[in-house]
């Protein structure tokens, strides 16, 4: 089914949901950045949206600077009259649909925190359950203003009366979105410790890591370590076995199998040997890693695993850097043919 040529936008009222009444109630949706003013006196390039923010809000992280100015131009200059407009309301739990009806207009007198408005006309309002947790998901952006497009077909249909309930046995979005926030949950922990610790504070990481796991260290001190960063073991003075030998690489490519083969160089019958990486390993050291008992090879996603597995025990500077909360999302269950 093909849809019109309009635009569907997703929007929110503020984290706390305060411009719901003026959405809701005077009709119009808003965005705030207050201090910048008119936006439409900005000249018409994202370059120049970016300036002004800056400008104006010079505390901002840079990062999210071309995020909000990407937001404020296109409220002014890209959404436009008969485009559809999602607001799923934090007060009533019910998601609204309208259709923009007015050009961008500056009029900080309704409600100062939100002087950029544009008026629309609200045509639906169905409560969250009747919509697929797919729907739902892509509505629930962390940002004020964005585009709708993997579920704008339903939201259509929504629109058109034609959307039902969908059982939640056969809402097939439900994998999708779990998985979803799964993957980015893993690809945040990543980053941070490729971004935050590079060389030597990887490998003080890596042995509070093993310190939870139960595990003794003896960390090498920053410098040449002969390709050992850390030893660990059980017992308290390092005699008992098992002696683990390990080295880390706080780089995100591959690691081949000429360094697998030089740390097992070092490991002496009896002990183990452990690398760990935040990227991959080649099939060669892989291959390598299969053909020895005390040998293993931990990569980036076996990494957050264990992350995951231990973080409750993480000190709070390792809790600081990796910041994280327990959230519980569906578990899809596989029903029996039988």
């Amino acid at each position: 089914m093909s849809l019109p040529e309009k635009t569907f936008w997703g929007i929110h009222a503020g984290k706390t949901g305060d411009a719901d009444n003026l959405f809701l109630k005077k009709n119009y949706i808003a965005l705030g950045w207050a201090r910048i003013g008119d936006l439409s006196k900005i000249p018409a390039d994202r370059e120049a949206f970016k300036k002004k923010i800056v400008e104006k809000y010079p505390d901002n992280k840079p990062g999210s600077v071309p995020v909000d100015a990407g937001q404020l131009y296109r409220f002014v200059h890209v959404m436009k009259k008969g485009d559809i407009v999602i607001y799923p309301s934090k007060k009533d739990r019910n998601v609204h649909l309208g259709i923009v009806e007015g050009e961008y207009k500056y009029d900080p007198s309704i409600v100062s925190g939100y002087p950029n408005l544009r008026q629309v006309r609200w045509i639906k309002h169905v409560p969250r359950t009747i919509l697929s947790q797919g729907a739902l998901y892509e509505i629930g952006a962390a940002m004020s203003l964005f585009q709708v497009k993997n579920y704008a077909e339903e939201f259509q249909n929504t629109i058109d009366g034609k959307q039902q309930p969908l059982p939640v046995k056969k809402d097939e979005t439900i994998a999708l979105v779990a998985e979803e926030i799964e993957e980015s949950t893993r690809d945040f922990i990543l980053k941070k410790l490729a971004q935050e610790l590079k060389g030597h504070p990887f490998a003080e990481f890596v042995g509070h890591l093993l310190n939870c796991m139960g595990y003794r260290t003896r960390i090498s001190p920053e410098g040449p370590d002969g390709g050992i960063d850390i030893v660990a073991h059980k017992d308290e003075l390092g005699f008992e076995p098992p002696i683990i030998k390990v080295q880390v690489k706080s780089t995100e490519g591959s690691v081949g199998d000429p360094i697998v083969s030089a740390l097992y160089g070092k490991v002496s019958p009896g002990e183990y040997g452990l690398l760990v990486c935040l990227g991959t390993f080649t099939n060669q050291a892989k291959n390598f890693a299969k053909s020895k008992s005390n040998l293993r090879l931990i990569d980036g996603n076996d990494m957050v695993d264990l992350i995951l597995q231990y973080y409750e025990q993480f000190d709070s500077r390792y809790k600081g850097l990796i910041p994280l909360k327990r959230v519980y999302v569906p578990e899809v269950i596989e029903e029996s043919n039988e």
